[in-house]
């Protein structure tokens, strides 16, 4: 995925105020054997590659002053409550370096799995993405989860998913193999009362049939 940014030439609280009333927003590119650069974006354009998954997740081609390098998304800044991006962070790619980076996961087959389609289990999604090691080159967009074989009380680790080629599994904390989907089993309809069950009488307690008949009162 590429997009376009030109240097900025003024920089600052006042320079940046005023770029952004224009349309524009400020940036910085850093890393690498050169000096951090601060540039400048098309806002509209920004905006619309922000809600691209690509574009938080692999490496990007940016194009400025007629030459093309490799960045990744490190940072976006957003106002509180307006649609603005305020400042934006990249930093340069080599491509003999492996590199830390969180990938998006997708799952699927979740609904033709025995806990779903035959136990009316759902499947919930703990994490949606991992952080993961590896050269640029071998950065994937998003790692393919497939939770057709899920089983009742049973749960997805990390270890069950297999990662492309060149691609290492960074698990932080203590929890070196974690949950990635747990299944979890819907509470069923209550239970119907019994057909032979006999019908409450008055007062709530069940008639066993016709009360005997009172006895006369005896003769003085």
């Amino acid at each position: 995925m590429n997009f376009v940014a030109f240097e900025r030439a003024k920089q600052g609280t006042g320079a940046s105020r005023r770029l952004r009333i224009s349309g524009r927003t400020p940036g910085i590119v850093y890393g690498g054997t050169t000096d951090a650069l601060a540039i400048e974006l098309d806002h509209n354009a920004l905006w619309h590659a922000i809600k691209k998954e690509a574009f938080h997740a692999s490496v990007l081609d940016m194009e400025l002053a007629g030459t093309t390098q490799k960045v990744l998304l490190r940072n976006v800044q957003m106002h509180p409550f307006k649609q603005l991006i305020l400042h934006i962070d990249f930093q340069r790619v080599d491509a003999t370096t492996k590199l830390h980076m969180k990938v998006p996961l997708h799952f699927s087959g979740d609904e033709n799995s025995p806990a779903v389609k035959t136990d009316g289990c759902i499947a919930n999604h703990v994490l949606t993405e991992i952080e993961v090691l590896c050269l640029p080159g071998d950065l994937p967009e998003f790692i393919a989860v497939d939770l057709s074989g899920l089983k009742k009380n049973a749960s997805l680790h990390l270890a069950d998913v297999t990662l492309p080629k060149g691609v290492t599994a960074v698990a932080r904390g203590g929890n070196k193999n974690p949950v990635l989907v747990s299944v979890v089993a819907i509470a069923g309809a209550p239970e119907a009362p019994a057909a032979d069950a006999a019908p409450a009488g008055k007062g709530g307690k069940a008639a066993a049939g016709k009360a005997p008949a009172a006895k006369p009162a005896a003769k003085k």
